[in-house]
């Protein structure tokens, strides 16, 4: 076997054991939605035996309560965290599953001789091993386990996806590539793009949380407390918490998007003798940039805040899977580098 058959052994082993990974934080997310009902009606019930808040709904003290325990659990040391059986499970199978992948992607470089990112296929393999190894390693600091199926399984798909519809062979690097802003441009796009999507899936959960907190509020003293159809997320932090923590992400990923910009444009005048040239790829990684900064700016000093904020979030990492795909693929320019026949 070639060291390319074996790494696409491993990429295929690696996807696998996310998917199991992504079971194993789904269950511990419905296990969750168990315990948050059994304490929601083991309350409910204690209520009203004892009288107490009138009418039998949370008051607005006890939802501020359960918002301060989940924040104190998510910056809890790893040791003083849930012992929940899945997560923990979850956890694991993700860090053996990255594992495979990165030996798929040492692999890879080992049989092109090269960095392991000049091609779509190979972009998608390093991109994607940088998101999971942000999420494992922020997980030292916070307690971002519930995000553990939503990041698994978008891995699954976007390393699945690569694995089958842009995977070529080993060829030849073309002659703007031969270059070191190759293994520095393209790495620190990647490592941008890693935290933006942890930033991503932070304001996806922030919109279902912002949701569910609405709702609360607006039961507050009634005779029955809504019942979402996500329970699991009275365990998690507030959507403000959920919110703030997004913004951190993104605007590391901002920071290194933009040395990405301005080191993309070094290396075009290096290549091609001169900085700008409205390509294709230079427009939209401008755009991507236009994006974050007016979420950043707004965010900070408009106070945009809340569901808005969210949107402006999750559109910019859209534009930066658009860019990633549709750009790369369908966009002729200078940029052309997908790696798949014309």
């Amino acid at each position: 076997m070639s060291f390319d058959d074996i790494s696409v052994l491993l990429l295929w082993t690696a996807i696998a054991i996310y998917t199991l990974g992504f079971l194993a934080f789904t269950v511990d997310l419905a296990r969750r939605s168990e315990l948050a009902i059994a304490a929601q009606d083991a309350k409910a019930k204690t209520q009203a035996r004892t009288l107490v808040a009138a009418g039998g709904g949370q008051t607005i003290d006890e939802i501020r309560a359960e918002e301060a325990a989940a924040k104190i659990a998510l910056e809890a040391a790893p040791s003083q965290r849930g012992r929940f059986l899945f997560a923990r499970l979850g956890v694991v199978l993700t860090t053996i599953a990255w594992l495979f992948h990165l030996g798929a992607d040492v692999t890879r470089g080992i049989a092109a001789g090269r960095v392991p990112w000049s091609n779509n296929y190979e972009f998608a393999l390093t991109g994607t091993l940088l998101v999971v190894a942000v999420f494992l390693t922020v997980l030292v600091k916070y307690d971002l386990r519930f995000l553990g199926a939503f990041i698994n399984g978008l891995i699954v798909v976007l390393l699945g996806g690569a694995a089958l519809a842009y995977y070529v062979e080993v060829v030849p690097l073309s002659d703007p590539l031969k270059s070191v802003w190759l293994v520095i441009h393209v790495f620190v796009a990647s490592l941008a793009s890693a935290f933006l999507a942890i930033a991503f899936a932070l304001s996806v959960v922030q919109l279902l949380q912002s949701r569910r907190e609405r709702l609360a509020l607006a039961a507050v003293g009634s005779d029955a407390a809504p019942r979402t159809r996500l329970p699991f997320l009275r365990t998690l932090p507030s959507a403000d918490v959920l919110e703030s923590l997004a913004y951190r992400f993104a605007i590391i990923g901002f920071v290194l998007w933009t040395f990405t910009l301005i080191a993309g444009a070094i290396w075009a005048n290096d290549a091609w003798g001169r900085y700008w040239g409205f390509d294709t790829k230079e427009v939209w990684t401008f755009v991507i940039w236009v994006v974050y900064a007016g979420y950043i700016h707004a965010r900070a000093t408009r106070g945009w805040r809340g569901t808005r904020s969210a949107w402006l979030s999750i559109v910019g990492f859209t534009a930066v899977l658009f860019n990633f795909t549709i750009v790369n693929q369908f966009f002729q320019g200078l940029h052309s580098y997908s790696g798949l026949p014309s």
